[in-house]
């Protein structure tokens, strides 16, 4: 049976982004949009981009310079915002960030079961899924099947780690080293490093499937 790390309460206002930005963001959008100066199809493929390309690739160089480094995975696993901090990944819903490891036997797996607390500034923009409210309770109550539906298969003898995100703390998961990439450079193996092994639905990439998406 899967174990579950389920033990903060969600006692603070979840915002993300913030009210007031988000105001300020949608109504920018619609005048830009009024105006004619933008087309709403550009602002979709704006915010795919920065959910899909430059928020995650943040988050890969965290990962690649911890398997590449031990003294910063170290670091890392100790004090994650501050880790992150140094490489000048910071801002808002990154000031709180705790790192989980997965390892031979334990798998973690990432949720925010009352709204989408996330890692803004290692992951950029939270995916529909991941906001969705049946990941949200399955994620808890039936985590296997989860990542089963994403494609990873895990042993039965592997323990699954369900981390709840809160307003006081997030989580980023640290993928297991692919095996075969000993002599590989940080941003070689940053290309195996996806949003989805970062929230603990998926793997990284093995050497041979090529470049994470």
């Amino acid at each position: 049976m899967a174990d579950h790390d389920h033990s903060h309460e969600h006692d603070h206002d979840h915002t993300e982004p913030p009210g007031d930005l988000e105001l300020k963001v949608k109504a920018l959008e619609s005048l830009l949009v009024e105006k004619g100066l933008v087309d709403p199809a550009a602002l979709d493929v704006l915010i795919e981009t920065y959910e899909h390309k430059v928020g995650p690739r943040n988050g890969a160089q965290v990962v690649a310079r911890a398997w590449a480094q031990p003294q910063f995975k170290e670091w890392l696993l100790r004090d994650g915002a501050a880790a992150i901090a140094s490489l000048g990944f910071t801002g808002r819903q990154g000031e709180h960030l705790r790192v989980v490891e997965n390892t031979t036997t334990v798998h973690n797996l990432v949720v925010c079961t009352l709204c989408s607390c996330y890692p803004w500034p290692v992951l950029g923009l939270p995916p529909v899924w991941y906001k969705s409210a049946p990941y949200r309770s399955r994620a808890v109550s039936d985590p296997r099947g989860v990542l089963a539906e994403f494609g990873t298969a895990l042993d039965p003898d592997i323990e699954i780690r369900v981390w709840d995100s809160t307003s006081e703390m997030r989580y980023l998961v640290l993928p297991q080293r692919p095996q075969g990439t000993q002599d590989w450079t940080e941003v070689q193996l940053a290309a195996l490093v996806s949003r989805n092994a970062m929230i603990g639905v998926e793997k990284a990439q093995q050497p041979e499937d090529g470049t994470a998406a």
